[in-house]
């Protein structure tokens, strides 16, 4: 038996696909169950528990970022993992949309998959430990267990990424934060030099959470290195810009603002 051994629910169309990724999962100690579409995942979502969902996005009825999409709304800390032969970046953007931690190019290997799993399952133990339930900076409210955002008491309405990448950013306010270690700690170990979604992302938060985008007061730019959350009611202090960069991931050395 492996020292973690998951509960997932495989989805897919393809029945020899489902059953040879079941066996090969199985083999290595994990619980599996398949979903053919849809309707039978989320039938059986709704009478079991599983850590994970491996989910294809080329199904019929119901697609795969339809799917994904109303499990995260359904289920928002269950790990999901889209396996799909669609590698453009569109098809990538629209899953990290809907709410997947993280997406694998079939064909690929079952050591990758595992790898990845327990880098999201790092993710969420660190996310959950010592984690405040409410987050507050001027006019925003983030309730990190009812997964709501208000501003002026104003609901609104962000996609998980979104929402995961505003909460990081919020937990480390005054302090500057790396592109890479955004990237890799919302998006996953895979990602750090797409500096692209990065921008399209805080580009989108901004709209929503600034009373002029153009003009932010919440997410400030930190040219050549990444963002950093600013709490409008306290100021943009000498002391914060001090404060030393977070340590980016993948062992790269922390450096100091100018």
């Amino acid at each position: 038996m492996p020292l973690l051994a998951w509960s997932i629910l495989v989805v897919d169309d393809e029945p020899t696909f489902r059953k040879t990724l079941r066996k090969s999962l199985m083999a290595g100690g994990h619980s599996v169950e398949e979903a053919c579409g849809g309707g039978d995942a989320v039938d059986i979502l709704s009478h079991s528990s599983f850590e994970f969902v491996l989910l294809d996005l080329n199904m019929p009825g119901m697609g795969g970022v339809s799917i994904c999409s109303m499990i995260r709304s359904i289920y928002p800390h269950i790990g999901i993992v889209v396996l799909s032969v669609r590698d453009t970046e569109q098809d990538r953007i629209a899953a990290l949309d809907a709410g997947a931690d993280d997406y694998l190019t079939k064909p690929f290997g079952l050591r990758e998959l595992i790898a990845r799993l327990h880098a999201i399952h790092r993710r969420t133990q660190i996310r959950n430990v010592d984690e405040p339930e409410v987050l507050n900076a001027g006019d925003l409210r983030m309730d990190l267990q009812g997964h709501s955002v208000w501003r002026a008491g104003e609901a609104l309405h962000l996609t998980p990424k979104e929402f995961d990448l505003l909460a990081f950013l919020m937990k480390h306010q005054g302090r500057p934060v790396a592109h890479t270690t955004l990237l890799r700690t919302i998006w996953g170990p895979g990602y750090g030099n797409e500096s692209h979604y990065l921008r399209s992302y805080v580009k989108a938060l901004r709209k929503k959470i600034e009373a002029d985008p153009a003009n932010p007061e919440y997410i400030l730019t930190e040219p050549r290195i990444g963002y950093r959350f600013c709490n409008p009611t306290i100021g943009n202090s000498h002391a914060s810009r001090s404060v030393s960069l977070i340590s980016k991931v993948g062992g790269e050395e922390p450096r100091k603002t100018r």
